[in-house]
């Protein structure tokens, strides 16, 4: 298979189904969202994350929710069957990890060791692709599943990433108000 096909040169992009949309069309945006989302993740595990299993495991997670996005049509919908299942998954992790972690009394500055550091840049990527998700969802049939993910997954993006600190004894910089 070809990486390049020239069938975008027009300035629009095939989905799945078959669909055909501008480049600029919110699906795409949400798509890539979820694609820099990834590639973040991605580079978390390259800086040595330890939680880089579970890393790998939600990059899959996120190719399915991107199939979900990318099948406008009803009939040839690619479901993330686990979108539920993997939402409880993350908040049960994040549970776990804040019986770990020192109570949050304030603010936490992003930063820390280099893969915390990335894991707060996918933290923030993955709130740009939950809000270019809620608003895919307004004009379309996407379940409400898809952007519960996100949101949680945004959250423990962040409980990891303190989680990541807190285990190579890295200390977190609290925010100081000016």
């Amino acid at each position: 298979m070809k990486i390049y096909t020239k069938t975008g040169d027009d300035g629009s992009t095939g989905l799945l189904g078959g669909d055909r949309v501008s480049k600029d069309d919110l699906v795409v945006h949400t798509l890539g969202d979820l694609d820099e989302l990834n590639a973040t993740i991605g580079l978390a595990i390259a800086h040595g994350a330890v939680l880089s299993e579970r890393l790998l495991e939600i990059q899959s997670r996120l190719f399915d929710l991107g199939a979900e996005v990318a099948s406008l049509s009803e009939d040839k919908r690619f479901l993330m069957e686990s979108a539920a299942e993997e939402t409880l998954k993350l908040e049960h992790e994040i549970d776990q990890a804040d019986e770990e972690l020192p109570v949050l009394m304030n603010f936490v500055l992003p930063g820390g060791t280099l893969a915390a550091s990335t894991l707060h840049i996918a933290r923030a990527v993955c709130r740009r692709a939950e809000r270019s998700m809620v608003a895919v969802a307004e004009d379309s049939s996407l379940r409400p599943e898809g952007v519960q993910f996100l949101n949680r997954l945004a959250d423990w993006l962040f409980t990891m990433a303190r989680l990541e600190n807190a285990r190579t004894g890295t200390p977190e910089t609290i925010w100081t108000k000016s």
